[in-house]
C-alpha cells in the first residue's frame, strides 16, 4: 500500500502539471478532506499507508481538481471574515478574501451596542457570506438576503442554519431590491455585484471561466451594468447608506454613479492588497 506521503507528491505533481497554482497546499488539503485529517495531521502521518477504500476516496476529488473544478466546490466549506467554515456548493461563485473589505466597511455604520433593529439587504448574496458576516457580528442586524439564483438561495439557507441565524434573515428570490416589500425599512445595503466586462470573462483563469456562474460574473460591455440600476435604487432605500465591491480599476466610475444618485461622503476603499475595492456612500438626510 502507497504511504500518504507518496501519494501526496504523487497529487502534487499531478495538479502542477495541470496548471495549479499552489499544487502542494492544494494536495494536502484535498488528502486532507479525502480522508478527515488536518494539514497538520497530514504532516504527523506520512508515513500512514493508505488503504484501496482511503485511494478510492482521495481519487475523484483530485481529478476533479486537474479539470480546474474550483477547489472550494470540492472542500464544500471555505473561511471567509471570522468564520472558518461557510458552506459552498458547486454552481455559486466562490466567496473571495478581498470581499472581506465590503463586511469590513460596512460594520463601520452599524452600531455595535445598539438593540433597535437594524436593518440591511445584501443584494446577489451568493453563498450569502457578506451579509451573514454582518449579521453574525452585529445582534440587532436583520438581514434580506437576496439573489436571482437557485443555488445560491439553497446555499445561503445552509449558511443560515450553519450560524442559527434563522430568526433574523429572510432570504429571497428576485432582482435587486424587488423582493424586499416597500413598507420594509433598510438601513444600509450591501453588495458585490457581477461587474467583469463581458469580453474578458474569457480571459479568466479556468476555474472563472469554465465553471462558476456567469450570472454572478458578467456586469455587461464595460462591468458597470448592475451598478447602473442598483446605486439608484438603493440609494432611495437606504436609510443610512449604500456599499458596493468595485473591480480595481472601477472606482472612479462607480464613485461617480454614487455621487449622481445623491449619495454623499463617497469613498473609495481599498482591500488588504491595497487595491480599490469598496465604494461607499451616506444617504444626503435621513430617512423617515
Amino acid at each position: 500500500m502507497p504511504s500518504l506521503v507518496e501519494v501526496l507528491r504523487k497529487t502534487e505533481a499531478f495538479l502542477g502539471a495541470r496548471g495549479i497554482p499552489q499544487p502542494r497546499r492544494e494536495a494536502e488539503l484535498l488528502l486532507g478532506h479525502a480522508l478527515g485529517l488536518s494539514r497538520m495531521d497530514v504532516y504527523l502521518q506520512f508515513e500512514k499507508p493508505l488503504s484501496e477504500p482511503e485511494l478510492i476516496a482521495v481519487r475523484p476529488l483530485v481529478a476533479r481538481r486537474g479539470r480546474r473544478e474550483p477547489l472550494h466546490w470540492i472542500l464544500g466549506t471555505i473561511g471567509f471574515y471570522e468564520h472558518d467554515d461557510f458552506i459552498v456548493r458547486p454552481g455559486v461563485l466562490v466567496p473571495r478574501p478581498d470581499t472581506e473589505a465590503l463586511v469590513i466597511e460596512a460594520l463601520k455604520l452599524i452600531p455595535e451596542d445598539s438593540d433597535a433593529p437594524f436593518f440591511v439587504a445584501d443584494v446577489g448574496a451568493g453563498t450569502g457570506v457578506v451579509g451573514l458576516s454582518i449579521a453574525a457580528a452585529r445582534p440587532a442586524v436583520r438581514l434580506f438576503a437576496v439573489d436571482l439564483s437557485d443555488a445560491a438561495l439553497a446555499n445561503t439557507r445552509e449558511n443560515v442554519a450553519m450560524l442559527g441565524l434563522d430568526k433574523r434573515v429572510a432570504v429571497l428570490q428576485g432582482s435587486l431590491l424587488e423582493p424586499i416589500p416597500d413598507n420594509r425599512n433598510i438601513d444600509i445595503v450591501v453588495s458585490n455585484p457581477p461587474y467583469v466586462a463581458s469580453a474578458t470573462l474569457d480571459t479568466l483563469e479556468p476555474e472563472v471561466r469554465a465553471h462558476e456562474p456567469r450570472l454572478a460574473l458578467d456586469g455587461g460591455t464595460d462591468g458597470l451594468a448592475i451598478y447602473r440600476a442598483l446605486i439608484p435604487a438603493a440609494a432611495q432605500r437606504a436609510r443610512v447608506g449604500v456599499l458596493v465591491e468595485i473591480g480595481h480599476d472601477q472606482g472612479q466610475a462607480v464613485a461617480e454613479l454614487f455621487t449622481q444618485a445623491g449619495l454623499t461622503d463617497v469613498t473609495v476603499h481599498q482591500d488588504l492588497g491595497r487595491r480599490d475595492r469598496v465604494v461607499s456612500g451616506r444617504r444626503a438626510s435621513p430617512a423617515t
